[in-house]
């Protein structure tokens, strides 16, 4: 397995590590590095123009988030995505989705209210600009709105990768999304969870928070059912 170059886009010396950071999560999340390529600290630096120490913060920065992994031989990858773990992603992200939508509805404050509100307001607009990146960053900060109005960091954390894992699925089935389904009333998926936090109704906000899980899998599903004979790889 080779490793990939990757293509630095401007100077990053002014930015450093966080730049780097910005740049390898902008790639990795929209499949321009597939999972299971290899990262190499030398070789990043190089093509980053920068020393080898704010690679190796922005390395780990992504390893912390679930994005990247390191192997006993601390060869670093693109955390792969076995299709077979799908089941297994979905239980998680369901049962923990579950569970910050509900903590959200009893603990939440108006503040918290204002700010699920506004972003899933941003999320509405970039729907409206056709912008997938987006809408792919502002769906994830919605979410996590919710989770922070739950005031369970443990949950919030674990939360923040699972919603990592989704977006690089998001990206490989958008264009089957818009294809089949289109974009329109995708903006009313929010609607029922924001109304039942809004009404400190647990019970409800928990099941639209798993209905939204199940649309997600259902959609991806269908993906793989109609082009898994075409040769899709998630490795």
């Amino acid at each position: 397995m080779g490793v990939v170059e990757i293509k630095a886009e401007g100077s990053a010396k002014r930015h450093g590590g966080r730049y780097i950071y910005e740049a390898l999560r902008r790639q990795i999340l929209t499949l321009q590095l597939k999972p299971g390529a290899q990262l190499d600290e030398v070789s990043l630096a190089a093509q980053f123009g920068v020393s080898r120490s704010p690679v190796r913060d922005a390395l780990a920065r992504l390893i912390s988030e679930g994005l990247v992994t390191i192997l006993p031989n601390r060869t670093m990858l693109v955390t792969p995505f076995e299709i077979e773990e799908f089941p297994n992603y979905i239980a998680a992200l369901d049962l923990t989705q579950r569970a910050v939508t509900r903590l959200a509805a009893i603990n939440r404050t108006e503040q918290d209210l204002q700010r699920i509100r506004k972003a899933n307001v941003a999320y509405v607009a970039a729907l409206g600009q056709g912008s997938f990146e987006a809408m792919s960053e502002l769906n994830k900060a919605f979410h996590m709105e919710i989770a922070r109005a739950g005031h369970n960091p443990y949950f919030t954390c674990y939360y923040e990768k699972l919603l990592g894992e989704g977006q690089r699925l998001l990206h490989l089935h958008f264009d089957f999304i818009v294809s089949s389904q289109g974009l329109s009333g995708a903006d009313q998926d929010h609607d029922s969870i924001i109304e039942a936090i809004a009404n400190r109704q647990a019970d409800l906000a928990e099941q639209a928070s798993h209905e939204h899980t199940v649309l997600f899998r259902d959609r991806f599903l269908e993906f793989m059912k109609q082009n898994l004979t075409k040769g899709v790889s998630i490795r």
